[in-house]
């Protein structure tokens, strides 16, 4: 019988290895029907100026009446449906990758918005969302109190 050096970095890739394949086999579909609502989600951008924040999101490959957009003063909710274009022959077999199906999504905005005056653009599969802030918002100035300490000698 051989001795074998006992090597923890061997059992630290052995571990990493499962894990990577643990991962790829819950976000890797093996049909369309098989994805999670974790990859159907799109992401999202939200940047903020002094009088308003600016949303992006990516939804490639959808037309602007596939999309739902819902604007609170605190939140916005975007919902919408990505089809599967269908081939007629019987004979052909498709592998994809591409992420089909309804998604919901609710963003809270940091700060009140003004959501009659949201304006949107959607070109290159890029949803842009311009979110003025309310006028409080803009205005708003926080007194903020330093409690006293006593100095100790």
């Amino acid at each position: 019988m051989a001795l074998v050096r006992y090597s923890p970095w061997q059992e630290m890739n052995s571990l990493q290895h499962q894990l990577n394949r643990l991962f790829d086999e819950a976000l890797t579909p093996t049909n369309s029907d098989d994805f999670g609502n974790f990859s159907k989600i799109p992401a999202a951008e939200l940047t903020e100026t002094d009088d308003a924040l600016h949303l992006k999101l990516e939804v490639p490959g959808m037309s602007a009446k596939d999309l739902d957009i819902q604007v609170m003063v605190d939140k916005v909710a975007i919902v919408g449906e990505r089809k599967a274009e269908t081939n007629a022959s019987e004979n052909v077999r498709t592998r994809s990758e591409f992420r089909y199906g309804k998604f919901q999504r609710v963003i809270p905005l940091p700060v009140r918005i003004e959501n009659t005056n949201v304006t949107a653009d959607y070109k290159d599969g890029i949803l842009h969302l311009n979110l003025p802030k309310s006028h409080e918002e803009r205005n708003k100035v926080v007194k903020v109190s330093i409690p006293e300490t006593e100095a100790t000698a």
